[in-house]
C-alpha cells in the first residue's frame, strides 16, 4: 500500500446562492460532471489521508463510474457532524458520476467499531438499534440522490449478515484472515496497548466490516470504500478478503479525521454533539456551529466540506482573507451545510434569524425567520390590550427586574421593539407589528424576547 499524505465580501444566502445549489441539485438528476480528474481534486482540498496505490486508483477512477461505499453505524438516532464529511465525498463522487453506495450498519452496529476509542461502547438492544437505522436512512435520503439517472443505492449489513451463522461466518470470512494481520492494524493495537483491553466482540469488527466490503463487491460491484483515517486497518483487511475469496483488486481511500486547531474534537459544542436531525440541533443552532468556526479552521474546512470547486472555493477566502471580520468563508460554508441538510428554506430562514439576532433590520425578516426565531429566543403571547403598558410588558417578559429598571433603561434608550428605539413617551401599540402578529423587543444588543400578539 502506498501512503499518500493530503495538504491540507460577505457570501450571502440570496437567490444567486439558492439558484447556483439548486442547478447542482437538478444536475444531479441527469447530467453528469466528468469522473477525470476527481483523485487530484480529493488530494488538493486535504481529502487524502491514506490510499492504495495512487497512479491505479487514479486510472480506475478516470476510465469510468466507480462503486463506492462509506459505512454509517446506528450508535444514535441521529448522524452528526462528525459523519458529514462521509456523506460530503460521497455525494461529491456521486456528482462526478460514481454509484454511491450509503451503508446504514445494522448488523456492525449490534458489535461497535473500536477504531479511534480508548474504551468499549455501550451495546444497544436491537428494537433501538432498528429504530436509529431507520431514522439514519432518512437522513442519508436527504443528502444523496436516490432518484436520479444516477441514483444511490442504500444498504444495510443486517440484510446479509441476518442469515450468516457463526460457523459460516468463521468458515466463510475467518479463515482467509489471519490473527496477525488483525494484530497488526494500528486500531487493534492501540486497544490492546490501553488500560480497557480489547473485548472478542470488537476484535471480531473488523472481520464484519471486511466482508461488507466484500459483499458489496460481489453483488453490487463496488470496487472502493472511503472513511475517516482510523478505519484504515478495517478498509485494508476488506481489501484482502476480496483477494482471496474474490481473485479481483479493490481500492480504499481514507480523509484526516476532522479535529479544530485548538486539538477539541470536531462537531462539538458546550452544549454537546451537533446533530443533523432538526429536533436535536435546531437548523439556526447548526448554522451557527459551522458561522462560529475559526478563521484557521475555515481555511482547512471549507475546501473539504463545501462541494464548490476549487476555484469558488479560493475565490471565497480570497475575499474572506481581505475582511476576515465579515466572516464570509464562514458564512459561505454555514449556508452551504445548511442547505445541504436542511434544505433551502431552512437555511434562509436560519440566514434571517441569524441577521436579525445580530443587529439586522428585523422588518425585513420572513414568517419563517420569525417562526425560527421563536425557538432560538425567550418568547410569549401577550394580548394587544396589553401593549398600553409598555413597562409592564418590558418586567413581565423579563427585559427588565422592576418598573423603575425599566423607566431607566427606556430614559437611556436602551430598548427597541421592531427595531424601533423605544423611550418613556413611546408607544408599543404604535410599533407596526411584523406581519401582524410579531413584536422583536430587544434590551443592549445581545438580550431579545418575541411576543407573539393576539387580538
Amino acid at each position: 500500500m502506498n501512503r499518500i499524505d493530503g495538504s491540507g465580501g460577505n457570501v450571502r444566502l440570496d437567490a444567486s446562492t439558492i439558484g447556483r445549489y439548486s442547478r447542482w441539485a437538478a444536475c444531479k438528476h441527469g447530467c453528469m460532471t466528468t469522473t477525470k480528474g476527481l483523485l487530484a481534486d480529493l488530494q488538493a482540498r486535504g481529502l487524502v489521508h491514506d490510499s492504495t496505490d495512487a497512479s491505479a486508483l487514479e486510472a480506475r477512477l478516470d476510465a469510468g463510474p466507480i462503486g463506492v461505499y462509506v459505512g454509517f453505524d446506528p450508535t444514535a438516532d441521529s448522524l452528526h457532524v462528525g459523519h458529514l464529511l462521509g456523506q460530503v465525498t460521497l455525494r461529491r463522487f456521486q456528482l462526478a458520476g460514481h454509484r454511491a453506495f450509503p451503508l446504514a450498519g445494522g448488523a456492525t452496529g449490534m458489535v461497535g467499531d473500536p477504531s479511534g476509542r480508548s474504551e468499549e461502547r455501550n451495546l444497544l438492544d436491537v428494537d433501538t438499534l432498528k429504530s436509529n437505522v431507520a431514522k439514519i436512512k432518512v437522513q442519508l435520503e436527504s443528502l444523496l440522490d436516490f432518484d436520479g439517472a444516477n441514483k444511490a443505492t442504500l444498504v444495510d449489513n443486517a440484510d446479509w449478515m441476518a442469515g450468516m451463522g457463526a460457523l459460516a461466518f468463521l468458515r466463510d470470512v475467518g479463515k482467509h484472515i489471519t490473527i496477525n494481520q488483525m494484530l497488526a492494524k494500528e486500531s487493534v493495537k492501540n486497544r490492546l496497548a490501553s488500560e480497557n483491553g480489547l473485548s472478542y466482540t470488537e476484535f471480531s469488527y473488523m472481520l464484519l466490516q471486511a466482508n461488507d466490503f466484500r459483499h458489496l463487491c460481489e453483488h453490487h460491484d463496488v470496487e472502493l470504500q472511503m472513511g475517516g483515517s482510523d478505519q484504515w486497518g478495517n478498509i485494508t483487511a476488506g481489501i484482502d478478503l476480496i483477494r482471496r475469496t474474490l481473485s479481483r483488486g479493490a481500492f480504499g481511500i481514507t480523509w484526516p479525521l476532522v479535529t479544530k486547531s485548538d486539538g477539541t474534537k470536531f462537531g462539538k459544542t458546550a452544549s454537546g454533539a451537533v446533530w443533523l436531525d432538526a429536533i436535536r440541533t435546531s437548523p439556526y443552532q447548526f448554522r451557527q456551529f459551522w458561522m462560529q468556526l475559526s478563521d484557521v479552521d475555515i481555511e482547512t474546512l471549507l475546501p473539504r466540506f463545501s462541494l464548490r470547486s476549487l476555484e469558488d472555493v479560493s475565490d471565497v477566502l480570497t475575499t474572506h482573507r481581505s475582511d476576515p471580520g465579515r466572516r464570509g468563508a464562514q458564512r459561505a460554508l454555514a449556508d452551504e451545510m445548511t442547505m445541504l441538510v436542511h434544505g433551502a428554506d431552512a437555511a434562509s430562514a436560519a440566514s434571517a434569524a441569524a441577521d436579525v439576532l445580530f443587529g439586522g433590520d428585523p422588518t425585513a425578516a420572513s414568517q419563517e425567520a420569525l417562526a425560527m426565531l421563536s425557538k432560538e429566543v425567550p418568547t410569549s403571547t401577550q394580548n394587544r390590550e396589553a401593549l398600553s403598558d409598555m413597562v409592564g410588558i418590558l418586567v413581565s417578559i423579563g427585559l427588565a427586574t422592576s418598573n423603575s429598571d425599566a423607566r431607566r433603561g427606556l430614559q437611556q434608550k436602551g430598548f427597541r421593539a421592531n427595531g424601533v428605539p423605544l423611550a418613556e413617551d413611546s408607544s408599543l401599540v404604535d410599533i407596526p407589528l411584523l406581519h401582524g402578529q410579531w413584536l422583536l423587543l430587544r434590551k443592549g444588543k445581545t438580550s431579545y424576547h418575541l411576543a407573539r400578539i393576539n387580538g
